[in-house]
């Protein structure tokens, strides 16, 4: 089902999410969700059962990691209130090597109509948001970052990290489309929260999967002049080889049209006659 457990109380359910599965529906994913699964799962199949989950936070869908449910109400209540104090750490391959090499960034952040998230200078247009980076190791153009989600925003750190002239591999919405993504290079690492009802502090951390590390050495993304360059290119028709003939043969624009003779006006037989009447009458007034 794209979901391995981590742990299972009756309070909450911790998941390590594979990247390409949504969080919740939209209508137009038929069913196939991490929360579809879950509530499946703790139904075990009987869709009579009343058993659910409740959705705490949400990853987005390239994003896979841990990620924590709710098995009751109160519990998701409760752990919604403490979620500013939640440790949330991420693992990024990013284009580029940061400099510095570990900071904080800050910016408010907004969404337009198009679901776009995006930096603003105006406070009362956007939230107050900060991703703390350190780099891990850098691998050929890329580097692996440490992420500390300080606030968690919408898209915070693809934003974050875009604006800062290093985006996330793969990240074909905030960054540069590569050929062959088939995931983004964000993995929700760890999660460290207190227990919604003993209050005992708890941390997880999801397995980083192979196609998280196999994004480090992704074809480089082009930049868009050189894909218009390229698509200009191939939509321009190969050219045939010339045959002897057309080699031998002079340019249209050297060739002459050979001069033709004038074609005399011709009338008709009625006409001519009509001519010749009126030329009469005209001698016979005089």
């Amino acid at each position: 089902m794209g979901l391995e457990i981590l742990h299972e109380d009756r309070d909450i359910i911790v998941v390590n999410k594979t990247a390409g599965l949504l969080t919740m529906g939209t209508g137009r994913d038929g069913g196939r969700t991490a929360y579809a699964a879950l509530t499946d799962y703790v139904r075990k199949g009987n869709y009579k059962s009343h058993q659910r989950v409740f959705i705490v936070h949400r990853l987005d869908r390239d994003t896979s990691g841990a990620i924590v449910f709710a098995r009751t109400e109160e519990a998701k209540l409760k752990l919604q209130d403490q979620w500013d104090n939640v440790e949330k750490t991420y693992l990024a391959f990013v284009e580029g090597h940061p400099d510095p090499p570990a900071g904080t960034i800050s910016s408010h952040l907004a969404e337009n109509r198009a679901r776009r998230v995006y930096s603003t200078d105006n406070p009362d247009e956007g939230k107050l948001s900060h991703t703390k980076y350190k780099t891990l190791k850098t691998v050929g153009n890329r580097t692996l970052l440490e992420i500390t989600l300080v606030t968690g925003r919408k898209n915070q750190i693809r934003v974050h990290l875009a604006d800062q002239g290093w985006p996330i591999v793969g990240d074909a919405k905030y960054g540069l489309k590569i050929r062959n993504a088939r995931r983004l290079a964000l993995h929700s690492h760890s999660l460290t929260f207190l227990h919604p009802y003993s209050g005992k502090e708890l941390s997880f951390t999801a397995p980083v999967p192979d196609t998280f590390h196999l994004m480090a050495a992704a074809p480089p993304p082009k930049s868009t002049n050189e894909s218009n360059e390229r698509s200009k290119n191939d939509r321009s028709k190969p050219e045939r080889p010339k045959t002897e003939r057309q080699k031998t043969e002079r340019p249209k624009s050297e060739r002459t049209k050979p001069d033709r003779p004038k074609a005399k006006k011709r009338t008709s037989k009625r006409t001519s006659k009509r001519a010749k009447n009126r030329r009469t009458k005209k001698d016979d007034r005089s």
